[in-house]
C-alpha cells in the first residue's frame, strides 16, 4: 500500500479541478420554455453554479444558483409541466429519486396523499475531479473515513471522487453500495466519474444494510464506499464491515462530531456512549459524580472528517481519543485545512468554528451525563468552567501570561487557588502533565483558580486579582474533573494524555 503524503508533497496538478456536469442532459427533459432561461442565466457568471431546479404545482418555477435564484418562467408550472419531466426520466423508486441514465443528476418528487406528483426537485450532480487533494493522505493511510456535512456541501461529490482515486490510483479493490443511484449514475452503466470501481445497486433503501454485507461477501472489496448511513442496522453492518479488515469510506446524517454522539441510532459509528456507575472509591479518586458516560467500544471509523465548504474541512484524524475527551467535558483542538484560489494547503490546528463560538460565549461540557450548550454569561457560570474579569467583560476567555502564543510557555504557568483544594489542583497538575504550579502568593500568580459563590462575593484577592488584570477562573465545584476542564483547555497537548 502507498505511504501516505502530507499535503504540501503533492504536486501542483493535484489540486486543478476538472469538472462535468452532463448539464445538456437534464435540460432536454425539461419544458422548452425553462431550458431557453436556464440557458440565458448560465452565462451570468455572479450567480455561481446552478444547484436545483424546483418545480411546484400552482407556482413559478425557480432555479436555484451557489449565490442567487431567479424565475424561469412567468408561467405558474401545471400538471402538464411534471408529467413533461417525469415521462422523460428513469423510474421513481421507494425514496421518490429518479434520475437520468449514464448522469449524475438527480430528480426528487414531492406527492399528495394520493401518490399524485405536484412538485419535482432537479438536482444538479457534478463529478468534481481533484476535489479530494486535500484529504488524500487520509484516504491512501487505509483508516476508515466517515464523512460529515450540511447538506449540498459536497459530501457525496467527494465520496465519488475517492472511489475513483482508491480504485484507479491506488489499484485496489473499490466495491461501490449505491442506494440512490447518486454516486455513479441512473441507469445499468455506471458514471466514468467512479474509474474502475464497481458499482452494487439497491433494490429499496431499507435494503441497503443487507447489501452492504453481500458486497463484503461476494465480492472481496478491499474498499467499501457506503454514501448515508442513516440507520441502526446500517451503522451495525459498516461495523460488521471494518471489523473484517475492509477499509469503509462513507457519509452519515449530521453535521459534526457532538451531533453524531448525541444521536443515538448513529453513536455507534464512533463507538457508542453508555452510562457507567463507578464505585465509591474510584469516584472520590476522580473528583466526579458516580454515575459517567463513556465510551463503550473502538470506533468504526477510525477518521472523521467534517465538510466545512469544498475548500475546507476539519479533521478528526484519532476519532476514539476525541470522543474520550468531549466526555470528559473538553473540547479538543482539531485539525483545518483550507485550500485557496492558488491551489495551496494551509494545515492549521485551531477550528475557526469553535472560536467562533468562544467568541460567542458558548462552552461545551458535560452535565449530569448529557452534552449541554451553554450560550449565555449566566448560564456559563452555572456549568463553566468560565473566565472572568477582562476575559468575562468581551465575553470570551482572554489566555493567561505565558500562554499567549502557540509555543510552550518559557516558564510553568503560575496559578493561585481561593476556595479551591490546593491539593486536589497539584494533583491534577500532576495526573495531566501541565507546565503549571501552584504559588501561595497572589502577586506571583499567572491567573487565579476560585469557586463561583467565592467570585459573587467578590472578596479582596478577587478584587485584587481583577484590578491587575490577572484572569480569574471559575469553578462550579471544588472537584479534580472541573480543574481538569480549565487546565485542559489551557494545556491542549494535556487533555487528552
Amino acid at each position: 500500500m502507498p505511504q501516505p503524503r502530507p499535503p504540501e508533497t503533492y504536486e501542483r496538478r493535484e489540486y486543478e479541478l476538472e469538472i462535468t456536469d452532463n448539464l445538456e442532459d437534464l435540460l432536454a427533459v425539461l419544458p422548452t420554455e425553462l431550458t431557453a432561461a436556464i440557458t440565458v442565466a448560465e452565462s451570468d457568471t455572479s450567480l455561481g453554479g446552478l444547484i436545483e431546479i424546483v418545480m411546484d404545482l400552482g407556482r413559478r418555477p425557480e432555479a436555484r444558483y451557489q449565490f442567487g435564484e431567479i424565475e424561469l418562467s412567468s408561467q405558474e408550472i401545471t400538471r402538464e409541466d411534471l408529467a413533461h419531466v417525469a415521462d422523460r426520466i428513469g423510474h421513481f423508486g421507494d425514496d421518490n429519486r429518479a434520475g437520468i441514465e449514464r448522469t449524475l443528476h438527480r430528480i426528487s418528487a414531492i406527492r399528495n396523499r394520493g401518490g399524485e406528483i405536484v412538485g419535482l426537485t432537479c438536482r444538479i450532480g457534478r463529478a468534481v475531479y481533484g476535489t479530494i487533494a486535500i484529504i488524500r493522505d487520509l484516504i491512501e493511510s487505509g483508516e476508515s473515513i466517515l464523512l460529515l456535512g450540511r447538506p449540498g456541501v459536497g459530501k457525496t461529490t467527494m465520496l465519488r471522487e475517492t472511489a475513483r482515486v482508491v480504485a484507479d490510483d491506488l489499484r485496489k479493490r473499490v466495491v461501490i453500495v449505491d442506494t440512490s443511484n447518486e454516486i455513479a449514475g441512473d441507469g445499468d452503466i455506471p458514471h466514468p466519474g467512479i474509474g474502475r470501481a464497481r458499482r452494487m445497486q439497491v433494490p429499496t433503501p431499507t435494503a441497503q444494510h443487507a447489501v452492504m454485507i453481500e458486497a463484503v461477501e461476494n465480492h472481496m472489496p478491499e474498499v467499501v464506499v457506503i454514501d448515508e448511513i442513516g440507520t441502526e442496522l446500517e451503522a451495525l453492518a459498516a461495523r460488521t464491515i471494518a471489523e473484517r479488515g475492509v477499509q469503509l469510506v462513507g457519509t452519515a446524517h449530521g453535521n459534526s462530531l457532538e451531533n453524531l454522539m448525541m444521536n443515538p441510532t448513529l453513536a455507534d459509528l464512533i463507538g457508542g456512549i453508555q452510562s457507567v456507575t463507578l464505585s465509591d472509591e474510584e469516584a472520590r479518586r476522580r473528583g466526579t459524580q458516580k454515575s459517567i458516560l463513556e465510551r463503550k467500544a473502538p470506533p468504526t471509523f477510525g477518521v472523521m472528517i467534517e465538510i466545512i465548504s469544498r475548500d475546507e474541512v476539519a479533521v478528526h484524524s484519532d476519532v476514539a481519543a476525541m470522543v474520550d475527551a468531549i466526555l470528559r467535558g473538553v473540547v479538543p483542538r482539531t485539525e483545518i485545512r483550507h485550500r485557496d484560489s492558488d491551489g495551496q494547503i494551509a494545515v492549521s490546528d485551531s477550528d475557526p468554528r469553535l472560536e467562533r463560538s468562544t467568541h460567542a460565549g458558548i462552552r461545551r461540557t458535560i452535565d449530569r451525563g448529557e452534552i449541554v450548550d451553554i450560550s449565555t454569561r449566566q448560564s456559563a457560570r452555572d456549568a463553566a468552567p468560565l473566565v472572568a474579569g477582562d476575559a468575562e467583560a468581551a465575553g470570551e476567555p482572554a489566555p493567561p501570561i505565558g500562554m499567549r502564543g502557540r509555543g510552550t510557555p518559557a516558564k510553568p504557568l503560575r496559578v493561585y487557588p481561593f476556595g479551591v483544594s490546593r491539593n486536589r489542583l497539584e494533583q491534577t497538575i500532576e495526573q495531566l502533565g501541565a507546565p503549571a504550579m501552584v504559588v501561595r502568593d497572589l502577586r506571583e500568580a499567572d491567573m487565579v483558580i476560585t469557586l463561583k459563590n467565592y467570585y459573587r462575593r467578590k472578596p479582596q484577592p478577587i478584587r485584587e486579582a481583577e484590578a491587575r488584570g490577572t484572569p480569574v477562573y471559575v469553578l462550579r465545584a471544588n472537584t479534580a474533573i472541573q480543574m481538569e476542564h480549565v487546565l485542559g483547555g489551557l494545556f491542549p497537548s494535556a487533555q487528552l494524555a
